[in-house]
């Protein structure tokens, strides 16, 4: 296999695999069996947005910057410093500005750690 398809390959499991990653951070909390699961994986993401943040900026996500690197060695340009805004644009074609993207980012993200919180510690089934 030459290296290109490699590169395609990889490209499409990061795709799928951080827009899977990106669904459970939102809506992992839901399920019962998953909700333990849920709070460690945005607890993680978050620390990686703002510890590994010191060092790379704000917002930093290895994948994302894995992702970038195949992505500039199959010739893509310009990527956007989100991926959501990456993944808006790739899979509907919208064009957002940056600051909405990043607050409705935030804003999404807390409101899942949140309803994990509450869902994992204060949630009662009868």
């Amino acid at each position: 296999m030459e290296e290109s398809a490699y590169l395609r390959l990889a490209d499409n499991f990061f795709l799928i695999f951080h827009t899977i990653l990106i669904l459970f951070n939102l809506f992992g909390w839901i399920w019962l069996r998953t909700r333990k699961l849920h709070l460690i994986c945005i607890s993680l993401t978050l620390a990686s947005w703002i510890i590994l943040g010191f060092w790379y900026g704000w917002g930093y996500c290895p994948l994302t910057d894995w992702h970038w690197d195949v992505l500039r060695n199959l010739g893509e340009q310009n990527l956007p410093n989100s991926y959501i805004s990456y993944l808006l644009e790739r899979y509907f074609g919208l064009l957002l500005p940056d600051n909405t993207v990043d607050l409705l980012t935030v804003v999404l993200t807390l409101l899942a750690l949140a309803a994990s919180v509450y869902a994992n510690y204060f949630f009662k089934r009868k």
